[in-house]
């Protein structure tokens, strides 16, 4: 950035919740200069987690999930319009009004999109939907509060569980279809998991593990009759709710020799982009759901994260290094953290699920199904999963600040003796899931053959 780096022009792609709490703390941090964000919605940034509990419940519209600002960020919005392309070397983001934005430093926060259902003609049914957008959540809502008669979800991830649920406590019939063998299996892994496949049936929902849908049927007019499963049977129902996990939104980098890639943008634990070459840049900083990034707990990794309270804390990084000089950058090393609310259970976790080959049950019980999960990898604790025991959270926290010892030590409030014997932590491939993990550890695998110029001479 010319001059001093509390001016110049700073761009941000993706008026999200990155987005607006990088904006806030550009300000908050001394930056003066041109501040513009960009929002492919016409809406300004609000809050996802309400759209698959309060809005789906009919507690909350979903035009009331604006998300506060902390400060007024003085940033020019420009709402409604979609970044189509990245120059880096002329340092411009392209826009789909046929515009172009110069900038000194970008930082990318376009996030994520639902995936949707495979073949479009059977997408466009009436009564086939995805939840990730506010509009999204205003159509499913107004749907399910007509009364379908069956509503069928594809998926038992965070979001088609959640789903279920609120279609439950609507009092609506519910099929839950889902390739792997429980709900929540690729996040939790298989102890948690059978939880999770309890409690779905206890509370009426139809749920069939180990199938597909191989087809979605609608009627002459068009409308959504029901669905065919790999098993042969078929799933009568007027709504359905694709639940297929999330697409990070990087096409529109597929020309500007970034790391971007199914699983996001690769970045260093500072926030810095990577080049497709491996060379960090200094004027592209990436936060949120579309970020890849390293955490020296998790074998120094790529993390790839759904999860709000990692957009906000790597947004913070992210705008304090874009106009911190060298030395006083810091890294991003929060440790990942979730909760959900489903079936009338608080679940809640922190670090890495997926990063372990041990789980053991630290306190509670399954049976109780109130307890605390502690997952362990080669002898060192890595996360930890509370059901309704969420005061227990920050001790295992610490376990794994510290790389503490796993099994653990007994030390938690309610429990004074030794936890139970430890089981394998049964992490599924995701490829045999319907749905992507919310949390995914992830290497770069080149998507196209790189050529390697050497100097001669």
């Amino acid at each position: 950035m010319p001059g001093d780096p509390e001016d110049g022009r700073i761009v941000v792609v993706g008026a999200s919740l990155a987005g607006l709490r990088a904006a806030e703390a550009l300000r908050t941090e001394g930056f003066t200069g041109s501040l513009t964000v960009v929002g492919d919605e016409p809406y300004p940034p609000y809050d996802r987690p309400p759209l698959s509990k309060q809005v789906l419940l009919g507690q909350a519209a979903a035009d009331s999930t604006g998300l506060p600002m902390r400060r007024d960020p003085d940033a020019d919005w420009r709402l409604g319009v979609r970044a189509t392309g990245l120059d880096p070397l002329a340092k411009q983001v392209m826009l789909d009004d046929g515009g172009s934005l110069p900038y000194d430093r970008l930082l990318i926060a376009t996030g994520t999109r639902a995936r949707p259902w495979p073949n479009p003609e059977e997408a466009a049914l009436d009564g086939v939907f995805t939840l990730r957008t506010r509009d999204d959540a205003a159509g499913l809502s107004e749907r399910l509060a007509a009364g379908p008669r069956r509503v069928l979800v594809i998926g038992a991830g965070f979001t088609g569980s959640e789903i279920a649920s609120a279609c439950r406590e609507r009092g609506l019939e519910v099929t839950v279809a889902e390739r792997g063998p429980a709900p929540l299996v690729g996040a939790l892994g298989g102890t948690l998991a059978k939880l999770a496949a309890v409690m779905h049936r206890n509370h009426g929902v139809d749920l069939r593990t180990g199938v597909t849908v191989t087809a979605l049927r609608g009627d002459g007019s068009g409308r959504l009759t029901g669905a065919e499963l790999s098993d042969g049977s078929r799933v009568d129902a007027d709504v359905c709710v694709v639940a297929l996990g999330a697409v990070r939104n990087v096409e529109w980098l597929a020309d500007s020799e970034l790391v971007a890639g199914p699983r996001g943008i690769a970045c260093d634990a500072g926030c810095r982009a990577f080049t497709m070459y491996g060379i960090v840049t200094d004027d592209v900083f990436v936060a949120g759901d579309v970020s890849r990034f390293p955490h020296p707990l998790f074998g120094y990794q790529l993390l790839s994260l759904e999860h709000w309270g990692n957009a906000v804390e790597q947004a913070e990084v992210a705008a304090h290094n874009m106009v911190a000089p060298g030395p006083l950058r810091r890294p991003h090393l929060a440790l990942p953290t979730f909760w959900s609310n489903q079936f009338g259970l608080n679940i809640k976790s922190v670090g890495v699920p997926t990063f372990s080959d041990h789980v053991v049950v630290a306190q509670g019980s399954l049976e109780a199904r109130r307890l605390a999960v502690v997952y362990g990898y080669q002898g060192r604790v890595t996360a930890a999963v509370t059901v309704d025991m969420a005061k227990s959270l920050d001790h295992y926290a610490r376990l794994i600040e510290t790389a503490a010892p796993f099994p653990p030590p007994p030390g938690a409030a309610d429990r004074a003796v030794a936890a139970d014997v430890p089981l394998p932590s049964d992490v599924p491939d995701p490829k045999g899931l319907s749905h992507g993990p919310t949390v995914a550890l992830t290497g770069y695998l080149p998507d196209r053959r790189l050529t390697v110029v050497r100097p001669t001479g």
